[in-house]
């Protein structure tokens, strides 16, 4: 057959797209090119691919193998188009038969050994490849786990090329088979399989079991039914860590701070902490995870897409069901907060945080541009890079929480802090932290130094992470209530305009705010924050509508409170 056709999947940012590998073998000089945009790594997929079809003892066609990856205009970057393009170079040639590789989409990297090796992105890659219509996918065995989880696709696991070619060949004398994993009982398989095909893969599966406890790559927390069906449904958790979990109880003092935070959890709103060292800010941001809820389905799928294409999905335990946190270093890049590169482009830790939270320590610290670069995605919800050829979008509504010291030697402003600072030197420290995005974070709270007698007493009274967790679920479901029939879900994400006209608090509520606008010291998207914090704070205390106290205490903490 002199042309043959395979499919694989290419990313661009998190979403994917189908591709087609087309190879044609004619009389020439024996060579191999790449036509469709390829990238580095893929125009060395050429010798990968060599290598690994001789020693997997196959034949290689010495003649002019011409590989086209269609749509030609789309950007093809990464090595996971080995396994496709190695199949449709034996396809064409006449080693396997070019039927057995119709409706199947194949990802994975060749080793020279001809190994299969796993690659980042393989969950959107997989959800791109069910939305096109295929009803299999053959992924890297260590892949197996993080590709199960899309229902409806039959999965299948390979340890080789050799494996994969007795799989398509239906070879039952082969030393190597293809473990097979159904994401989805009920999904038919568009290729039925012979008893010995399947006793092959059954004892295949046997070895894996057998070998899981040598193999960290092979997918052993998804081979008992229990893990199986948790994979199916979505509801597999991560890893339980063998470190005690921070918990909120542990900050002590800061009354306010705590209070705030269970409103940003709640909400989804952004937080500001001023204070010395020691106050409690770093810990605060960090239990902040803690008390808000776990992932939904759908949430879940899309925050363990963003990870897999950055690779940095845990082994084992391929769903995230708890909400992210990340927190960069303020020598950070653009690049490394909102994402981009120059060959694939990568989210930043923007997107990482996704339906979590970004903690920024010494926010004074980092770049201008950096800041400046979050005030995109803190209004859109979404981070845009734009290179040569091709954009990207990465997710990124994240609950965002700065932390400052009030100077730059960071010993306080109390009578007995030994703070040298002037007053001009203090301004300009924290005039890093510019005005337009310290307007787009609607709790602003300034922390004091914890008293002797709080970290003595407080420590019998600070509610823990599962009480204050209780009642942000029960805010969150109000406010869903509230929100049913419309594409929002929390209050932070609710449009201005949309707010006053549909959703307006009750009368007279508002006379705080006007006042402060009268005095300038609230701008119009100020208005907006301080309306949805107190809409929090009414779904926090279980009222139908904001009045002027839920209204008055949001002003004050957009204006900055002191706790």
């Amino acid at each position: 057959m002199p042309v043959a056709r395979t499919h694989s999947i290419a990313l661009v940012g998190v979403e994917g797209y189908p591709v087609e590998i087309e190879s044609d073998i004619e009389n020439g000089l024996p060579c191999l090119f790449l036509v469709g945009l390829p990238d580095t790594a893929l125009r060395e997929a050429r010798d990968r691919i060599r290598a690994a079809i001789i020693n997997s003892r196959e034949q290689w066609p010495q003649r002019r193998i011409t590989v086209g990856l269609s749509p030609a205009s789309l950007p093809k970057r990464g090595s996971g188009f080995d396994l496709g393009i190695a199949l449709s170079i034996l396809a064409a040639a006449g080693t396997i038969p070019a039927a057995a590789i119709d409706g199947v989409a194949f990802l994975g990297e060749l080793g020279l050994d001809g190994r299969l090796r796993p690659v980042r992105g393989v969950l959107p890659a997989v959800v791109a490849a069910a939305g096109a219509g295929f009803r299999e996918v053959v992924v890297a065995q260590a892949n197996v786990g993080e590709a199960a989880l899309v229902p409806g696709l039959r999965v299948i696991g390979a340890p080789s090329l050799t494996a994969m070619l007795a799989w398509l060949r239906a070879e039952r004398e082969s030393d190597e088979a293809a473990a097979v994993y159904v994401s989805d009982e009920d999904a038919p398989s568009e290729r039925p399989r012979s008893p010995d095909i399947e006793q092959a893969a059954s004892g295949s599966r046997r070895r894996s079991r057998s070998n899981s406890g040598q193999n960290g790559n092979s997918p052993a927390g998804l081979e008992s039914r229990q893990d199986r069906e948790a994979a199916r449904l979505g509801s597999a958790r991560l890893a339980a860590p063998s470190h005690p979990c921070p918990d909120l109880s542990e900050v002590l003092g800061q009354p306010v701070a705590r209070r705030a935070a269970e409103i940003c959890a709640a909400g989804g709103h952004h937080l500001s902490l001023l204070g010395p060292p020691g106050a409690g800010k770093t810990m605060l941001a960090e239990r902040l995870p803690t008390v808000m809820p776990t992932l939904g389905r759908e949430e879940a799928l899309e925050v363990t897409s963003i990870h897999s294409v950055a690779g940095t999905l845990r082994t084992g335990s391929p769903l995230m069901t708890d909400p992210p946190f990340c927190a960069p270093h303020h020598s950070a890049t653009k690049a490394a907060i909102v994402g981009g590169g120059t060959g694939i482009l990568h989210p930043g830790a923007a997107s990482l945080a996704h339906r979590g939270c970004l903690f920024l320590d010494e926010a004074p610290e980092f770049s201008r541009d950096v800041l400046d670069a979050l005030r995109q995605p803190l209004e859109s919800g979404e981070v845009v890079v734009a290179r040569c050829g091709v954009t990207a979008r990465f997710p990124a509504r994240f609950t965002l929480v700065l932390a400052a010291n009030p100077c730059a030697c960071a010993k306080g402003t109390g009578a007995r802090s030994g703070c040298t600072c002037t007053p001009t030197a203090r301004r300009r420290y924290l005039a890093r932290l510019s005005g337009p995005l310290l307007d787009r974070v609607d709790v602003k709270v300034e922390l004091l130094p914890v008293t002797r007698a709080e970290l003595l007493s407080d420590r019998h009274f600070a509610e823990s992470s599962p009480a204050v967790a209780a009642r942000v679920v029960a805010a969150r479901e109000r406010a869903a209530a509230r929100l049913h029939g419309t594409p929002w879900r929390l209050n932070a994400e609710i449009p201005g305009s949309e707010l006053r006209r549909s959703f307006p608090p009750a009368p007279g509520s508002l006379a705080p705010l006007e006042r402060a606008m009268d005095l300038g010291q609230i701008s119009a998207r100020g208005v907006d924050r301080v309306i949805r914090v107190a809409w929090t704070l009414a779904d926090i205390a279980g009222i139908a509508r904001p009045t002027v106290g839920e209204t008055s205490y949001a002003l004050g903490l957009w204006l900055g409170a002191g706790a």
